[in-house]
């Protein structure tokens, strides 16, 4: 059996009010970095990790970096973990997406299975390579722990992927920073333990 725990990387600017942040560069806050590190604490108490992935940009790196300081693996970022690319709704803030795309924004909150950002990514595009990636781990960690960092929407994909829900209820998730999902895969079969645990992350 191989149990994946799945984490959002930790707070950045822009989250409040939201803004399509996809591929930009962006560092953890001070709170952010706090997340991760009470995020390493219970992951070392709960689980004998043995192998980190995360998403190529910055604030997931960062957070796996902080997460492995108790575990002293190597940290390895993949492509297909990467954010949704928002294409010219990038580094927007959502409420000005809302008065220049007024009808996509729209669709991407009521539709978002048949909704592609202008210059973007469809859920569907994300869903391929996310899933692909997702099958590539688990072929590699037949059995064990893996922890994989990434991000909202990624990890929004996973979940309808390993309940065998479809893309429409990607809103069905609210993946928060540091959150921790945990979930088994045994016999081609996936059992979802917990959803977007955030306990340890009451001081931060």
């Amino acid at each position: 059996m191989t149990t994946l725990i799945l984490v959002r990387h930790g707070e950045v600017e822009g989250l409040d009010p939201p803004t399509f942040h996809g591929r930009i560069v962006l560092p953890l806050t001070d709170t952010g970095a706090k997340q991760a590190a009470l995020t390493q604490e219970i992951m070392h108490a709960r689980w004998a990790v043995e192998a980190i992935y995360c998403s190529p940009l910055t604030r997931c790196v960062r957070t796996a970096d902080i997460i492995n300081e108790a575990f002293r693996l190597n940290t390895v970022p993949h492509q297909g973990l990467t954010d949704i690319d928002y294409g010219a709704w990038t580094n927007i803030p959502a409420d000005e997406v809302g008065k220049r795309w007024p009808r996509e924004l729209g669709r991407w909150k009521s539709q978002p299975h048949g909704c592609r950002v202008p210059g973007g990514e469809s859920l569907q595009e994300v869903a391929a390579r996310v899933i692909a990636t997702f099958n590539t781990l688990l072929d590699a960690h037949a059995r064990g722990t893996v922890a994989i960092v990434t991000h909202d929407s990624v990890l929004r994909v996973l979940l309808c992927h390993v309940m065998g829900l479809p893309l429409s209820s990607y809103w069905l998730f609210n993946p928060t920073p540091c959150g921790i999902s945990v979930v088994s895969h045994d016999e081609n079969r996936f059992t979802v333990h917990s959803i977007n645990e955030t306990q340890h992350l009451l001081n931060a």
